[in-house]
């Protein structure tokens, strides 16, 4: 029985799959989205889909690109509703990547030795923080659309190592 309803096998997520994955990635990230379209205050996820002539919102990966340089890769069953969170976020949950930033800004402090939502509440990494949404505002992004969940799922790391998105990209749980 298929993994997730996924029809490949192993060999030919490996050979075929994920680098024809890779390959609309590589289109995608030549024709990038500004991310500013995705901060822009009353403007949700609906509006979005309507500017940029889609149906419904999508599962699948997307880039964020600093001056040409991807940095992170990301997944979720709803694009754009995720890239929305990234800069409207306010926890450590909606926005994980501004966290990370926000985060590494206090390497020495006893910041970094707090909770993930101690260190919400504290003022420095709040100010941080906002810093940080305030920056992923300025990227660009490509994404391409990946229904099956496993297909997903593997395709992150895939993409991640093949861009190496190493500073921001981890795949720890915590």
């Amino acid at each position: 029985m298929p993994l997730h309803e996924c029809p490949h096998t192993f060999e030919a997520l490996a050979t075929t799959v994920l680098p024809g994955h890779m390959c609309r990635m590589k289109s995608a990230l030549a024709d990038p989205r500004e991310m500013e379209a995705f901060s822009v205050p009353r403007v949700g996820t609906k509006s979005l889909l309507k500017q940029f002539d889609l149906a419904h919102d999508f599962s699948g990966c997307y880039v964020l690109i600093d001056n040409g340089v991807p940095i992170y890769v990301g997944i979720s069953r709803s694009v754009v509703s995720r890239l929305r969170q990234h800069v409207f976020g306010k926890t450590h949950f909606d926005a994980s990547l501004a966290f990370r930033i926000a985060m590494a800004k206090h390497p020495d402090r006893t910041i970094s030795k707090l909770t993930r939502a101690k260190a919400m509440d504290d003022a420095l990494f709040g100010t941080s923080f906002i810093e940080a949404q305030s920056y992923l505002k300025t990227l660009q992004v490509a994404a391409i659309a990946i229904e099956n969940a496993l297909e997903l799922y593997v395709f992150e790391p895939y993409c991640a190592l093949a861009l190496d998105t190493h500073q921001w990209n981890s795949f720890e749980t915590h």
